[in-house]
């Protein structure tokens, strides 16, 4: 009998698509990579110096499970300033490992053996593992592109039964771009008030929108602060992806499971990786309305010449900083499409598959890289697609 046998939850979960690809990559020459959710910005030089600073001052032990006091405080100031919400710094608001980790957090203390929870499909390539790893089932809340990849709240409604439990919502989104309107999110809502749901709301890309797209955070929707687990990070906006540092604003009675298992697990943040976040936050905002204008830049040039490609056809995102384009017309699977490109065009992207089984037939880019990049990688695309032979979808 084997001894090493892997956890049997682990059997129900595949490595990320997205990772598989970058690893592939990793090696080759040349290779443009539009496949990472990462900005290719370096934070600004007030939140580096947070941070030296916070070395040189010795502040390099344990904080607080919860975290640093300065940074819950300055959470607390903008959850009232930005969304006119108050949560208590002591009980409140919790400061996660990224983002990833709050929404993991969330779900291992909040989901029993057999809960149903709704997911995006397609999603965030966490949301499925991470309901799998807690013993969790996943029921895809479908997110078609003919509704804007947004989820329709009474489709959504018949896949609620006596086990859901709980609903991730993902607005900006990833990996669509979809930003969800007032009215999106007013129907979510009505949902999870009138079935008593728990909702993880994944809010990190909040603050990268365009066209005068407006981010509404779901908390601030009636009856919902009690029931919502709002997730942020500052991997996205301040691109402090290494920084690893994510919050959590919530109610008492969600909030204290999840510190109980953060607890036990990574017990807290790096301290100085947290004074930089406050300072990300209470410092000048210039740099994020500078990236933000350049992401802008790189959406317009991404989504006008991905429209120009034969076989590729592509809704303009209002978020985040990815573009979903729908590739069915050129057949074949979208794994199959993706390898093609890297192999012949040394072009990452991501397999609309990743994220779900709505995601077949689709390509992520990201255009969190440099824009003459991004015009090079685009036409190597263009230069190789008629060479392009699909396989047999895989099912």
């Amino acid at each position: 009998m084997n001894r090493f046998k892997i956890a049997t939850r682990l059997s129900k979960i595949k490595p990320s698509g997205i990772r598989r690809l970058f690893s592939f990559a990793h090696n080759m020459p040349d290779v443009i990579g539009l496949g990472l959710g990462e900005p290719d910005f370096v934070p600004p030089p007030h939140v580096l110096e947070a941070a030296k600073r916070a070395l040189d001052d010795g502040k390099t032990h344990y904080t607080s499970t919860a975290g640093i006091s300065e940074l819950r405080e300055a959470l607390a100031k903008k959850a009232k300033r930005e969304y006119g919400l108050t949560y208590d710094t002591e009980t409140e608001i919790l400061i996660t490992v990224g983002g990833t980790q709050a929404i993991f957090l969330a779900l291992m203390a909040l989901t029993n053996p057999s809960d149903e929870v709704l997911i995006p499909n397609p999603g965030f390539v966490i949301y499925q593992p991470d309901v799998l790893m807690v013993d969790g089932i996943p029921v895809s809340m479908p997110a078609l592109e003919e509704n804007e990849f947004k989820p329709d709240a009474d489709v959504v409604m018949s896949h609620v039964t006596d086990r859901s439990r709980i609903m991730i919502v993902n607005s900006p989104n990833n990996p669509t771009g979809a930003v969800f309107s007032h009215d999106d999110l007013a129907s979510l809502a009505k949902l999870a008030v009138e079935r008593d749901l728990i909702v993880i709301s994944d809010e990190v890309y909040e603050r990268i929108t365009y066209d005068g797209t407006k981010h509404y955070c779901l908390s601030s929707f009636p009856e919902m602060r009690e029931r919502t687990l709002v997730v942020g990070s500052f991997s996205k906006t301040y691109a402090m992806t290494g920084f690893r540092v994510g919050y959590v604003f919530g109610p008492e009675e969600l909030i204290t499971p999840m510190m109980l298992t953060h607890q036990f697990s990574v017990a807290c943040v790096s301290g100085p990786a947290q004074y930089a976040a406050v300072a990300a936050l209470e410092g000048p905002q210039s740099f994020v309305k500078d990236m933000i204008a350049e992401f802008d830049r790189r959406r317009k040039l991404l989504h006008g010449r991905l429209d120009e490609i034969e076989g590729f056809s592509c809704k303009l995102p209002k978020g985040a900083f990815y573009a979903f384009a729908n590739v069915k017309e050129l057949g074949g699977s979208s794994k199959n499409l993706a390898e093609f490109l890297l192999n012949r065009a040394k072009v990452v992207t991501v397999p609309g598959s990743a994220f779900g089984t709505y995601g077949e037939g689709y390509l992520r880019f990201s255009y969190a890289t440099a824009y003459d990049k991004i015009g090079e990688a685009l036409d190597r695309i263009e230069q190789v697609l008629k060479d392009f032979k699909p396989k047999t979808r895989a099912v």
